[in-house]
């Protein structure tokens, strides 16, 4: 069995993990969710760095976890990884950004093949953080989750910092070292599907998974989720 550590992606927090781990649970797993720096903390956007974010991933790890990252949580996971050796037994990159060492998501994310959010995202009129307009939520993430769960899900979104978004991340051998493995959705609506297999399409092939559902497959399919979770663990 195994002990995961759950990350959440942008505007987003431990809460959308609600359904995945008691399904984590039924299987014998451990599993927890934490709130990054920024995101139910009270803490001011501005004020929140990437390295701050990478090192509460950290701490929160364990040299048994497998810290799952969603979306934006690609990159700062990837960053905990190469900041704290031996504080983690693999990553799973979820729908998620692989890092380009040297490059700020926000570079990653213009140089994907379509720009999928646009006006969706309304910048703070600080400049420091964004939120997603709650009427185009449901097209960019959940256009295939239960209403239940949009409903629960649309109130909770918050302010995202952008600091982190923009701060290039520098990787290197312990990174490359970590075992790795990537779950691709193929109808995301927010990272697009043909980005996520560019991102891994130098990765052995029994490395990369995928499932047929949304940007949000932890309300569009939790139990499905979490089985394949458990079953890639099986090859850390």
């Amino acid at each position: 069995m195994a002990d995961f550590l759950l990350i959440h992606g942008s505007c987003h927090g431990a809460w959308c993990w609600r359904d995945v781990i008691p399904a984590l649970e039924a299987l014998g797993h451990s599993a927890r969710a934490i709130d990054l720096p920024g995101h139910g903390d009270h803490r001011a956007p501005a004020t929140v760095t990437l390295q701050q974010t990478a090192e509460a991933i950290a701490a929160a790890s364990t040299p048994e976890t497998i810290v799952l990252g969603h979306s934006w949580a690609g990159f700062p996971i990837s960053a905990a990884a190469e900041i704290a050796p031996g504080t983690m037994r693999g990553l799973i990159y979820l729908c998620a950004y692989v890092p380009l060492s040297g490059q700020s998501l926000i570079e990653m994310r213009k140089a994907g093949p379509r720009q999928t959010i646009g006006t969706a995202a309304i910048k703070a009129q600080d400049g420091h953080s964004y939120r997603i307009d709650p009427a185009e939520a449901p097209r960019l993430f959940y256009q295939d989750c239960p209403p239940e769960a949009v409903e629960y899900a649309l109130p909770r979104l918050c302010a995202q910092p952008i600091l982190p978004q923009d701060t290039p991340l520098q990787l290197g051998q312990t990174w490359q070292d970590t075992p790795k493995a990537y779950i691709r959705c193929t109808k995301d609506q927010t990272i697009p599907p043909e980005y996520q297999a560019q991102m891994v399409a130098d990765w052995p092939r029994n490395t990369v998974h995928e499932m047929h559902c949304s940007h949000s497959p932890f309300f569009a399919d939790p139990k499905g989720l979490a089985d394949l979770i458990g079953q890639i663990a099986k090859d850390f």
